[in-house]
């Protein structure tokens, strides 16, 4: 019967070896480094006015500032700008105009912008060299890096014809997005 405890002690003992060794742990270290992205836009005019502008007509802000255009700097890391336009007031069905691309509609303008100062963008007319405002996004400028700066005008074409004669307030928005 000794010999019976004593194997039965032994089995144990060795199990208990066998059992130690087998939950062993290792363990390894991550370091992960994360930087956040700051993104960030300004402008150097909050507020214009474009002024009285008969129906039919336009006016830009290279009349209003001899060229110099609106600027918008890059206050973060690097950067897409983005630019859209909305409609004014409620819109056409209520007291306002709704942006287009044409004017032809009663109570429809057109908001277009071109990236450059008056010399890049001397023709307010021009399709190619001014791109439609929709109230969507649109790139106006991608990867701007941080500090620096994009020059755009705006020009605006009044509707043909306009049933409001009232004061307009055109919103243009200008947003920084991760590039």
């Amino acid at each position: 019967m000794k010999k019976v405890f004593m194997t039965i002690g032994v089995l144990v003992m060795v199990g208990m070896v066998v059992g130690v060794l087998a939950q062993a742990d290792t363990t390894g270290v991550v370091t992960a480094s994360v930087t956040v992205q700051n993104i960030a836009v300004s402008l150097n005019r909050a507020n214009f006015a474009y002024g009285s502008i008969p129906a039919n007509s336009a006016s830009s802000t290279i009349t209003l500032w001899g060229g110099l255009g609106m600027i918008a700097t890059n206050d973060g890391s690097l950067a897409n700008f983005d630019i859209y336009g909305a409609n004014t007031g409620t819109g056409a069905s209520g007291n306002g105009w709704d942006l287009a691309t044409a004017t032809t509609t009663a109570d429809n303008y057109k908001h277009r912008f071109c990236v450059g100062n008056a010399a890049a963008c001397p023709n307010i007319q021009s399709p190619t060299q001014y791109t439609s405002l929709t109230t969507s996004t649109q790139v106006l400028q991608a990867s701007v890096a941080s500090l620096a700066t994009v020059t755009f005008q705006l020009t605006m074409h009044t509707p043909n014809p306009s049933t409001k004669f009232t004061e307009q307030s055109a919103a243009v928005t200008v947003q920084a997005s991760a590039p």
